[in-house]
């Protein structure tokens, strides 16, 4: 006899909301959100699991998301830019250098970028935008995403951009910097992506 498949039972499944594992894990928003969000990991796996349950028992939305950032203003295009890349890993890891060298030009205080050796870092932070064809609009007085501290040490690093002594040295604290960053928001957060009108698993007409 024929194995009974309740098709009912499967309807019932939830679409996968995945977009892209690495090098960042992007996913779809089941909410209405018009910004990207970034969540701790665990706490994004606890949502997931919140969201399996959810689905097809008539519930519209999550009424509590756990602890997060909403990424507004400058970062916001940082996090779209990187979003652009998501399928090129060294050219997204670029994208963040690149992100790192605007950061250092609007937020950092050395000595060197008094001098007119400040010029070559617009040229090369210019040079790399159009290669990248990415832009930034607005306020960017805030591009690098958020970190929660027990993962990077913000004041260290700035305080090595600080003491830098010369240009190929500030270059070379924010590779480093920007690198572990990168890996840092790769390993420990999960980005969803902006939605509007509800997610596929909205069920209540």
């Amino acid at each position: 006899m024929a194995e009974i498949i309740d098709f009912k039972e499967i309807s019932k499944k939830r679409p996968d909301n995945l977009i892209s594992l690495e090098p960042w894990e992007f996913r779809r928003s089941d909410w209405d959100t018009t910004h990207f969000i970034q969540v701790l990991r665990p706490l994004a796996e606890r949502l997931e699991a919140q969201l399996d349950d959810l689905f097809g028992s008539g519930g519209e939305c999550v009424n509590n998301l756990p602890p997060h950032f909403t990424l507004k203003g400058g970062m916001e295009y940082t996090v779209r830019a990187v979003y652009l890349y998501r399928d090129l890993a060294d050219r997204a890891r670029e994208v963040y250098y690149l992100i790192g060298l605007m950061d250092c030009m609007i937020n950092q205080v050395n000595p060197v970028l008094r001098t007119d050796i400040l010029r070559s870092m617009y040229k090369k932070v210019f040079s790399m935008k159009q290669e990248l064809n990415l832009y930034w609009y607005g306020s960017i007085s805030q591009i690098l995403l958020p970190i929660d501290s027990q993962f990077f040490n913000e004041f260290e690093y700035r305080s090595r951009l600080k003491r830098a002594g010369s240009l190929e040295d500030i270059y070379r604290v924010i590779r480093s910097g920007t690198d572990e960053m990168f890996e840092i928001l790769a390993h420990e957060y999960v980005f969803y992506c902006p939605c509007v009108g509800g997610g596929p698993w909205k069920t209540k007409s």
